[in-house]
């Protein structure tokens, strides 16, 4: 059985610390502010999570690419050359090309790597819902699963990862095409908050609405708690928009009602930041199958 590794990229928002305790890599994509593109590197190498969400407070505009083909290319020869396989975990196909692109400059490398192999796996999410599927397969690895074990039991489970969020304006997403246009419309009224899931194709779908900031964050603790089950507590995944306080207030509602184990909590990274906008707060848990398709 050959040795694998496991690759994410940049949407599954894994701080330095985390690849380096779980030992995953990622591949990155890039975001563009002014015609200028910048890799989207997780350590927040080029611009602070700050000076990003301070940018688009003042209402430059960020736009982002998949994984260049290159990067892709780079990445993965890097450890065929060492005879390992490669297990990659990717942001969801119905948010980004990547994927595709991936599976297809895999099977271009297996003419050349005939002893090793390049898996690709859609996540069917991304941030922490991501993150936290790197993390397990990371943990199956380590329990001696081999590379096509490890990717059927993500592949199995991914629907089981549970995202409960809310924006502070659903321009954001609406522009990026990340979200319905008639979700935007009623989630941009009268201080109406969206309540934001990940669906059964990995799409993101305004599954409720409600009034408030303080009524979203205790809809979504309720949400989590309605899907969290026993096998769901080691850990709560929470990402923000540079809106660390309202993250710490989400966190403590829901451990209000559940009492988690362990509590991951980061900024979103500027891939996804740049299609949900500062303000979000995203809370993911491991529970019940998603079963919700999205529709208008």
């Amino acid at each position: 059985m050959s040795e694998f590794v496991i690759i994410a990229d940049s949407t599954s928002d894994l701080t330095k610390d985390v690849r380096e305790k779980y030992d995953v890599d990622y591949v990155a994509m890039n975001y563009v502010i002014d015609g200028t593109e910048y890799v989207a590197s997780l350590d927040w190498e080029t611009h602070s999570a700050k000076e990003f969400y301070d940018f688009m407070r003042n209402g430059k505009r960020a736009t982002t690419t998949q994984v260049p083909r290159e990067a892709f290319i780079s990445k993965f020869t890097h450890y065929l050359k060492e005879g390992k396989d490669v297990l990659y975990i990717s942001c969801s196909s119905a948010l980004s090309g990547s994927v595709n692109l991936a599976k297809v400059i895999a099977a271009e490398l297996a003419e050349e790597y005939k002893d090793n192999k390049v898996v690709c796996v859609d996540s069917l999410c991304s941030s922490l819902g991501q993150g936290f599927m790197v993390i397990r397969a990371s943990e199956l690895r380590k329990e001696g699963k081999s590379i096509d074990e490890t990717a059927q039991y993500i592949e199995d489970n991914r629907l089981k990862v549970n995202q409960f969020g809310t924006v502070d304006n659903l321009d954001y997403l609406r522009r990026a095409g990340r979200v319905k246009a008639s979700s935007a419309f009623f989630g941009n009224m009268f201080g109406i908050k969206p309540i934001i899931i990940s669906d059964i194709i990995g799409q993101n779908y305004a599954v409720e609405k409600v009034k408030g900031a303080g009524n979203a964050k205790a809809k979504i603790a309720q949400r989590v708690a309605e899907v969290v089950e026993e096998d769901g507590m080691d850990c709560l995944y929470i990402t923000h928009a540079d809106c660390v306080e309202d993250a710490e207030a989400l966190r403590d509602k829901i451990l209000e009602l559940v009492p988690f184990k362990n509590v991951m909590m980061n900024n979103i990274g500027p891939i996804v930041g740049s299609c949900v906008g500062p303000g979000t707060i995203i809370a993911y848990c491991y529970g019940k199958k998603v079963t919700v398709k999205g529709s208008e």
